[in-house]
């Protein structure tokens, strides 16, 4: 199963500002499970993307969060999640068909599956 997952950055990422609970090591985990990654935040796209590159993840999208949509037509797969701190990022995801999880939950890391 093909399992897309997008990540807020501040609040969400353990890089962001603020700080969030999401550790890189879990994004890599997920990347190593065959899930499409990248990165659907308010900072502009090639500060997104340098955050990738910084920490050797290969990096599938980035993308302004309201344009969850755009990103779920470019990518196949089964499910598709985005993880946020804010009322804003639930409303772009359910919005584009996302299953959101509040970056809080994110420490089970529910898009694995094992």
């Amino acid at each position: 199963m093909t399992i897309l997952v997008s990540f807020d950055i501040d609040g969400t990422l353990e890089v962001g500002n603020p700080p969030g609970p999401i550790t890189m090591d879990m994004v890599r985990k997920a990347l190593a499970h065959g899930c499409i990654i990248g990165s659907c935040s308010d900072r502009p796209l090639p500060v997104q993307q340098e955050i990738w590159d910084r920490h050797n993840i290969q990096a599938s999208f980035v993308s302004p969060k309201q344009s969850l949509l755009d990103v779920r037509s470019r990518f196949m797969a089964e499910e598709y999640y985005h993880i946020g701190d804010t009322e804003l990022d639930r409303q772009f995801a359910m919005q584009a068909g996302f299953l959101f999880l509040w970056m809080h939950a994110g420490h089970t890391e529910p898009w694995i599956l094992d």
